[in-house]
C-alpha cells in the first residue's frame, strides 16, 4: 500500500485556498519551451559561430606600427560579456538578450569602422546567425514562463496570503555578493598588474632609441618559448629575446628593438601582459555572475515578500539523491508525475518566535544517527508532504512553501526556494523527466518488500539456471573505456614527453582515477552461482553471500550493491545508458542490474552450480597499472 502524504494542519492553509489538480497542472507543464529553445542549441551554436568568425579573420601580423600584445580593452570587454552571455544563455534569458545585444552592436560598429570588409564572409554571416538563434530562443523562454505564469495564475483563483512571518527574515544573495566581492577584487588586481606592467615598458622605452636587428637564429627553448637570436650591430653585439610569433621574424629578416642593458624587447612585441589578462577576464567573468545571481536572487525575494501572494496546495518531496525540492500535483498522493524542482532552505523564525529551550540531547543523537544514514545511504526515502505553495509557479520563478516534516512534528516549518524554479520536463539527452521515475530500490509496489522495486517483472522474464550467470562489460561500457584509455594514454605522453615539469603532479592526480575508470569500463563482471555474488571491479573479485545482499539498483553510470550494515560495491562507469536508450537499445547494465536484483528476491531463479575462477573474473588495474608505467618510461626515455 501507498503511504499517504504528511498531512499538513487547517491552521496553516488560508481560507481558499485552491488545490493545484492534476489537470491543471497537466496544461502547466505542456507550456515548456519547445526542445529547439534549450540553452544547449544556443550555445553550441554561438560558441561555432564565434569560433568561425575568430579563425576566418585575416592573421595579424606583428609590426612596429600595429604591435602585437598591446592592450586591447575593447577587445577584452567584449569577450568578457560573450563569456558572460553564454551562462546568461542558461541561467537568466534577460540578461542574454543584454549580452546578445551588446555583441551583436559591436559587430555593426566594426563594420561600419572598417568598410563593411566582412559582409560577404560566410563566418560572418554564420556568427550573425548563431546570435539571432540564441535571441530567439531566449525569446521564447521567456514568453514560455509568461505563459505558465498566466496558467498558475488561473488555477490559483482570487485567493492571495501573505507570506509567513518566519520567511521574512530570510535573505538572499549574501553568499553571491561575498564571492562577487572577492572576485572582482583579484579583477581589479589583475588590472592593476596588468597596467603597471604597460607603464613600465612606457617610461622605460621614453628614453631609448630604437635600433634595428638582423635575425639570425630561431630556436625554442627548454620551456618551450620561442626565443630569437639578433645581431644588433659592433656597438652592442648578439642579443636574444623571447617571441610569441616567430613566424613573423624569418632568419635574415630585420627587427627594430629596444636594447638597455641585457634588457631587449622587440618594437613589434613590447610586452606580455596576457597572463594578468587572463586572470583579470577569468575572474570578472565570474565576478559578474555571482554579482549578477545576487542582485536577482535578492530583487525576487523582495519582491516575494512585499504582497499577498496567490497561493496553491500541493505535495513536494524531497530529493533522495539531490536534495531538491519536487512538487506534484495535490491530486497525485502517490508521487508519480513531478512538476517542478528547486533547491531550498529552511527559514528560521525571529528572536521573537524563538524559543529558548534546553538542548534536547535525544533530538541531538537522533540527528547524528540520521547523518551516520544518510552518509552510509541507509536513511529512509523522504515523505511525500502536503504543502503550501507561496508565490506564481513558472520557470525562473522565486516560491516558499509550508510544509510538515513528518507526522511527528507538531509545528509546520516554512522553506524558501534559493535557485529558481525549474519544470520537471524530460531530460534532452535522455529523454526521460527528472523525478519521475523513483529509485528502484526505494519505491515497492504494492505487495512487494522493501527494496524489490521492479525485481517482479523482470523474474516473470527469466528462467532458473543450472549453470552460474555471467554478467560482464560489453559494447558501449568498453566503448567508454577504450575512449578513457586513449585519453589516459595521450594525458602521460603530454605530461612526459618534455621531461620533469609541473605537469607530473597533474598526472600523479588524474591517472589513478583513469585507471580505475577504464579497468572497470573494460573488464566489470557480476557472477551469479549458487552461493552469491562474484563482483569484479577495477583491482580485486570480492564474494557476496546471498543473505548478505540488500539491495542492487543502477543509477546513472553504475551499479551499486548494497550489503549488510550499510556496506556498497560499486562499478563506475559501466557504459552509458542515456546513449544507449537514444540508439534505441536496452542498457546492458540496467539489465544486469534488474536481473541480479531479480535473483536477489526469488531464490528459485539462482544457479545451481559454483562458478569457476575462469568465471568469477580477474581484475584489470593491477595490469594496466603496469602498462602505464612502461608507456610512460618508453615516452621519457624516447623523449
Amino acid at each position: 500500500m501507498n503511504t499517504p502524504p504528511v498531512s499538513l494542519p487547517a491552521e496553516h492553509i488560508p481560507p481558499g485556498t485552491a488545490a493545484w489538480r492534476s489537470a491543471d497542472a497537466r496544461v502547466w507543464l505542456s507550456a515548456v519551451p519547445a526542445r529547439w529553445a534549450h540553452p544547449l542549441w544556443a550555445t553550441v551554436g554561438l560558441a561555432g559561430g564565434a569560433v568561425w568568425f575568430m579563425e576566418s579573420g585575416p592573421e595579424p601580423s606583428c609590426t612596429p606600427a600595429s604591435p602585437c600584445g598591446v592592450q586591447d580593452w575593447l577587445g577584452f570587454g567584449l569577450l568578457t560579456v560573450l563569456l558572460l552571455t553564454f551562462y546568461w544563455l542558461w541561467r537568466q534569458p534577460r540578461l542574454a538578450l543584454a549580452g546578445l545585444g551588446c555583441v551583436a552592436a559591436a559587430l555593426v560598429v566594426d563594420e561600419v569602422t572598417t568598410g563593411g570588409g566582412s559582409l560577404a564572409e560566410p563566418s560572418w554571416a554564420g556568427f550573425v546567425l548563431a546570435l539571432a538563434f540564441a535571441a530567439a530562443g531566449a525569446l521564447h523562454r521567456l514568453g514560455a514562463a509568461a505563459r505558465q505564469h498566466a496558467l498558475a495564475l488561473a488555477a490559483a483563483g482570487p485567493t492571495t496570503a501573505r507570506l509567513p512571518r518566519a520567511a521574512h527574515a530570510f535573505r538572499r544573495g549574501r553568499l553571491s555578493f561575498a564571492v562577487a566581492a572577492v572576485l572582482l577584487a583579484v579583477a581589479g588586481y589583475g588590472f592593476w598588474q596588468a597596467g603597471e606592467e604597460a607603464d613600465a615598458y612606457e617610461q622605460r622605452a621614453a628614453r631609448l632609441a630604437p635600433a634595428t636587428a638582423e635575425v639570425t637564429k630561431v630556436h625554442e627553448a627548454d620551456d618551450g618559448a620561442f626565443v630569437l637570436t639578433l645581431d644588433v650591430g659592433d656597438r652592442i653585439g648578439t642579443r636574444t629575446v623571447e617571441t610569441l610569433y616567430p613566424e613573423d621574424f624569418p632568419v635574415g629578416s630585420r627587427v627594430d628593438v629596444l636594447v638597455d642593458g641585457d634588457w631587449v624587447r622587440l618594437l613589434a612585441e613590447p610586452y606580455d601582459s596576457v597572463g594578468w589578462e587572463l586572470l583579470m577576464m577569468a575572474a570578472t567573468v565570474l565576478g559578474l555572475a555571482f554579482l549578477a545571481n545576487g542582485v536577482d536572487g535578492r530583487s525576487r525575494a523582495e519582491r516575494l515578500r512585499r504582497g499577498p501572494l496567490p497561493v496553491l496546495r500541493v505535495l513536494v518531496r524531497e530529493g533522495h539523491a539531490d536534495a531538491r525540492t519536487w512538487v506534484y500535483a495535490a491530486d497525485d498522493p502517490a508521487g508519480e508525475r513531478p512538476l517542478l524542482h528547486f533547491h531550498s532552505l529552511f527559514a528560521a523564525p525571529g528572536d521573537e518566535d524563538a524559543a529558548e529551550d534546553e538542548p534536547d540531547e535525544d533530538a541531538a543523537a537522533e540527528g547524528l544517527q540520521r547523518m551516520s544514514a544518510i552518509l552510509k545511504g541507509e536513511d529512509p526515502p523522504p515523505p511525500l508532504r502536503e504543502a503550501v505553495l507561496y508565490g506564481v509557479p513558472c520557470a525562473g520563478a522565486e516560491l516558499a512553501f509550508v510544509a510538515r516534516e513528518d507526522e511527528d512534528d507538531s509545528e509546520a516549518s516554512v522553506e524558501c526556494s534559493v535557485t529558481a524554479v525549474k519544470p520537471a520536463v524530460p531530460r534532452l539527452l535522455t529523454g526521460r523527466a527528472p523525478g519521475a521515475e523513483p529509485d528502484r530500490e526505494s519505491s515497492p509496489q504494492n505487495g512487494e518488500a522493501p527494496g524489490q522495486g521492479s525485481a517482479a517483472p523482470v523474474a516473470a522474464r527469466m528462467a532458473p539456471s543450472v549453470a552460474p550467470r555471467v554478467y560482464t562489460a560489453h559494447g558501449m561500457s568498453r566503448a567508454v573505456g577504450l575512449v578513457l584509455l586513449l585519453v589516459q594514454g595521450a594525458g602521460i605522453w603530454a605530461a612526459v614527453s618534455d621531461g620533469p615539469s609541473w605537469r607530473w603532479l597533474f598526472l600523479l592526480l588524474t591517472v589513478p582515477w583513469l585507471v580505475n575508470a577504464v579497468s572497470t569500463a573494460l573488464n566489470w563482471r557480476i557472477t551469479a552461482d549458487r552461493r552469491g555474488l562474484w563482483v569484479t571491479g577495477a583491482w580485486r573479485g570480492r564474494r557476496i553471500p546471498w543473505d548478505a545482499v540488500t539491495g542492487v539498483r543502477h543509477t546513472e553510470d553504475r551499479i551499486v550493491i548494497r550489503g549488510e550494515e550499510g556496506e556498497r560495491t560499486a562499478l563506475s562507469p559501466t557504459g552509458w545508458a542515456w546513449l544507449e536508450r537514444r540508439l534505441g537499445r536496452e542498457p546492458h547494465a540496467v539489465r544486469t542490474a534488474d536481473e541480479v536484483r531479480a535473483l536477489v528476491h526469488d531464490p528459485d531463479l539462482r544457479p545451481w552450480e559454483e562458478a569457476s575462477a575462469g568465471q568469477q573474473g580477474m581484475p584489470l588495474g593491477p595490469a594496466l597499472v603496469a602498462v602505464s608505467v612502461l608507456w610512460g618510461a618508453a615516452v621519457l626515455l624516447l623523449g
